[in-house]
């Protein structure tokens, strides 16, 4: 898939910030060390305060810079700060952790309350490698992001099932709905085309249309 990253040397077209949250220890840095660099850390240590790492790659010809955003999963760490600009959100549970799936609800509340309204959010069951141990049916989770239309899959940050698909979707709907309104606000002629840029934009759920189809490629994996 080497084509799908850009020439370092090319200009930037575009610049996506995506925050990760989501408990402690659900594998959200462990999902960025895999999208940003492939590494899987085995005695990953948790995540004091805040990182971000980026990674450039093309979509639709265009260069985009992604800018992922990680912070430790205690609301003390997470701060408006952490929210604003983003234009992306994964919420990142642990599939064998019902609780990290059960505080999935605050987490989507704290993070309507400080970002865009029409934020593109990706609903991620972690750890889906683990599938002895599971504690979440798919269907519980593609209930959830149903219902509060979200985008839904589930990776293995171990394994790197989905990892940079989950990644490449959010980042590939961010372009869809940013290149459309820059298209209208270049036929407006408004100079500040940038402002407002995510305003009104419906969410579809993949799947949503055909049920079963939403189901992971986790669970679907013939490998």
């Amino acid at each position: 898939m080497s084509n799908l990253y850009g020439d370092y040397n090319q200009k930037i077209d575009y610049v996506f910030k995506v925050v990760l949250i989501g408990d402690s220890a659900v594998g959200k840095s462990q999902l960025l060390a895999r999208f940003a660099r492939n590494e899987f850390s085995v005695d990953s240590k948790a995540t004091i305060g805040v990182e971000f790492q980026t990674k450039t790659l093309s979509i639709d010809n265009k260069t985009v810079k992604a800018q992922i955003w990680d912070t430790a999963g205690q609301e003390r760490a997470v701060t408006s700060a952490y929210y604003r600009g983003a234009v992306g959100a994964m919420l990142v549970y642990d599939m064998t952790k019902r609780q990290s799936f059960d505080h999935m609800a605050r987490w989507l509340e704290e993070l309507r309350g400080h970002a865009d309204k029409n934020i593109v959010i990706m609903l991620i069951g972690n750890k889906c490698d683990l599938g002895s141990l599971r504690a979440v049916p798919t269907e519980d989770a593609q209930e959830f992001a149903q219902r509060e239309n979200l985008f839904f899959m589930e990776t293995s940050a171990l394994e790197a099932t989905n990892v940079e698909t989950a990644f490449l979707t959010i980042l590939s709907e961010i372009y869809r709905i940013i290149s459309k309104k820059t298209l209208t606000a270049n036929d407006e002629h408004d100079p500040a085309g940038h402002q407002g840029l995510l305003k009104g934009t419906r969410i579809i759920v993949p799947g949503q249309e055909t049920n079963q189809e939403a189901k992971s490629g986790c669970c679907l994996s013939s490998t």
